[in-house]
């Protein structure tokens, strides 16, 4: 029987599917993007041995039926690294990686392989950019055991499955997944349907045979993943490896996981030999200068499952022009607007004609509300230019009407922060400990005016 091959028109910036061609796409703008693609073949076909349709049609199951046995994972021997991952790799699973060149992708990767072939388990890298002596000269500068990793220079997402199917890891490295091309799309290596095929290939090929795979991803220039917006959604877990203000430390954060937690972080440091763990990441964010200067207060975050200290820095100044700026770095803009109109009503404090600066020390993004009290004690302390002592820190969230909510994880953080020296903790009422914390003293609130009326205590 003949095979009748399927296309469409695709837009290589955007990824908007038409069905016919046109010279401009609607849906980003951009002309000269839309491109012919192979849909496949509308009769049932069967994908190489990569065995991604096996012809056969699928079983409708009980969800009473299905095995919940645990999924298994392996140990990448980088602690921070399964941390970010839910605790370990999954059998099978698709993990993207992406960051700025430069940031360390193919280094983290590099060093978690040679961990995992030294304990005898199979592992593959696929390299479509650098070349065999590039990783050779790169393993042994960071002097890693190499004598186990197979590699492989290819960018034909067919070739390489059929080379998986010759070898058969169980983890393979796909350096990267804008260089991979596959016959089904015709358009050039990159584009938008390109990269959306070759991800859907090799996920299909992981899920059958139980491979992990790790794809390297570029991103744009306001930091995002390049490509379609559908290769999120084809991934298991995608993880962005970020620098901090000082370029010596790494962030790897998890903004999708289906094996753990989402928002959970792992810090490196970069050294020449490779990235190496930070255990304890508060006191990389809390190096502060021996002399305490106003505006800079200590907050107690949550990041994914462990507490985080950090510092948050505000600057309150004359307005030197006609309409005062404020500038938010590290957390919602907006929500420092807000923050300030519930500190005028509610506390009494009027910046309306000054200009207010705030940061997160590190690099850090705040992405919960629990910061919110420290915000407005910073820009109180700067605005009245009153020093915070070190040993103190803040943590809670403000609604609307002035009241301080609780947060989640109260004691957990409060133990976290005593463990750092901290001897004084200003906190929601609703947080307070039933069992006193050693060497704390807690002084808790429920509404921001008792909360300024404490911290004129401590000026």
């Amino acid at each position: 029987m003949s095979k009748k091959i399927k296309t469409g028109f695709v837009c290589d910036q955007c990824g908007a599917d038409y069905p016919r061609w046109g010279g401009q796409c609607t849906s980003c703008g951009e002309w000269n993007t839309i491109k012919e693609v192979r849909l496949g073949s509308s009769t049932p076909s069967r994908i190489s041995k990569a065995g991604g349709y096996a012809g056969s049609r699928s079983e409708v199951t009980l969800l009473s039926d299905v095995n919940l046995t645990h999924a298994e994972r392996i140990s990448s021997g980088i602690s921070e690294f399964d941390r970010v991952l839910g605790g370990g790799i999954v059998k099978g699973s698709v993990v993207l990686i992406g960051g700025a060149p430069g940031a360390g992708k193919s280094t983290i990767l590099l060093q978690a392989i040679a961990n995992i072939a030294e304990r005898g388990v199979k592992v593959l890298y696929v390299s479509g950019e650098e070349s065999m002596q590039q990783i050779a000269e790169r393993a042994y500068r960071l002097k890693l055991p190499a004598g186990n990793i197979m590699m492989l220079a290819e960018t034909s997402v067919q070739r390489i499955c059929d080379v998986l199917d010759e070898v058969k890891p169980q983890i393979l490295v796909i350096d990267s997944i804008q260089v991979m091309h596959t016959d089904d799309a015709d358009s050039a290596p990159g584009s938008v349907s390109q990269v959306r095929e070759s991800a859907s290939y090799l996920t299909q090929y992981a899920k059958k045979h139980l491979v992990s795979v790790f794809m390297v991803g570029h991103v744009t220039k306001d930091n995002s993943l390049a490509g379609p917006m559908t290769l999120s959604h084809i991934v298991d877990t995608q993880i962005m490896l970020a620098s901090t203000d000082d370029a010596r430390f790494r962030v790897l954060r998890a903004d999708k996981n289906r094996f753990g937690s989402v928002g959970e972080l792992g810090f490196f440091a970069m050294d020449s030999t490779g990235l190496k763990e930070v255990k304890n990441p508060s006191a990389m964010f809390l190096n502060r200068p021996d002399k305490p200067s106003s505006g800079s207060v200590v907050t107690v975050l949550w990041e994914g499952t462990r507490p985080l200290l950090v510092e948050i820095q505000a600057l309150v100044t004359e307005c030197q022009y006609g309409n005062p700026r404020r500038l938010a770095v590290g957390f919602d803009q907006n929500r420092l607007a807000m923050l300030l109109a519930v500190l005028s009503r509610h506390g009494g404090i009027f910046t309306a004609q000054d200009e207010i600066y705030a940061n997160v020390v590190g690099g850090i993004k705040v992405t919960e509300t629990s910061s919110d009290l420290a915000i407005l004690v910073g820009i109180v302390s700067s605005l009245r230019d009153k020093v915070i002592a070190h040993d103190v820190f803040f943590f809670g969230e403000i609604g609307l009407s002035g009241e301080i909510r609780p947060v989640a994880n109260g004691y957990a953080r409060l133990g976290d922060a005593a463990k750092h020296g901290f001897k004084k903790a200003v906190i929601p009422k609703a947080n307070a400990p039933k069992k006193p914390v050693e060497g704390l003293t807690i002084y808790p609130v429920s509404t921001l005016s008792e909360a300024l009326d404490i911290l004129a205590e401590f000026e």
